[in-house]
């Protein structure tokens, strides 16, 4: 449904020599896309409610923000996609360490897991704001907004929403029985790709 609001949007936006917008609709098309194609690449199975975040995330991103200027209207939009974000990288995190343990709970406390999880969302965060800096100096542009403040309150944003996905995956390692929300998700990603998870995974599902 959202991919096919992009294209129309798109390809209207062509239409009416709209540039701006055709570029920003196909470009958020495009980068919504790639990570099925890098899944399937990869062979990987990924879970339809991670899709969907991606994709809402994507769109809320580069287009409902670039496009129809939520940043400037809705003064929290910009929280909530860091937030968001953060969310994600530190669910991200949290399976890349846990697919380097190939799927061990007990290879690692699972504070160590969750730990490192956190630094590679921050770290992500942190390259975000880089990159932002960059922009803003090589080109002129002004994604930092009010400077110091804009990328503190960003920081601060994304550890917050770190430390929520980093602490869905020590949840999912201490209480096993509790698998709701965001640590569904991370059993329906493990169970759907057990090639990742090879060690103590049937144990784990015994439960």
């Amino acid at each position: 449904m959202i991919w096919t609001l992009l294209a129309v949007f798109g390809l209207a936006s062509l239409l009416a020599g709209r540039w701006a917008g055709a570029f920003v609709a196909f470009g958020t098309l495009a980068v919504s896309l790639a990570p099925l194609f890098v899944a399937r690449w990869a062979d990987i199975k990924v879970p339809p409610s991670f899709i969907a975040a991606i994709v809402a995330f994507v769109g809320g991103t580069l287009f409902l923000g670039e496009v129809f200027d939520f940043y400037e209207t809705f003064w929290w939009w910009d929280i909530a996609m860091h937030g968001s974000s953060a969310v994600g990288f530190g669910l991200i995190g949290f399976v890349l360490i846990f697919m380097m343990f190939q799927g061990d709970a007990y290879a690692a406390p699972p504070i160590a897991m969750a730990f490192f999880a956190f630094c590679f969302a921050m770290a992500i965060g942190a390259f975000w704001e880089i990159f932002e800096f960059s922009m803003d100096q090589l080109f002129g542009l002004n994604m930092q907004k009010s400077g110091l403040m804009d990328t503190m309150g960003d920081l601060i944003v994304d550890a917050a929403g770190a430390l929520i996905g980093a602490g869905a995956g020590w949840v999912y390692l201490t209480y096993r029985n509790r698998r709701r929300g965001l640590t569904r998700v991370i059993e329906e990603f493990v169970r759907n790709n057990p090639r990742l998870f090879p060690r103590g995974l049937r144990n784990r599902f015994k439960d």
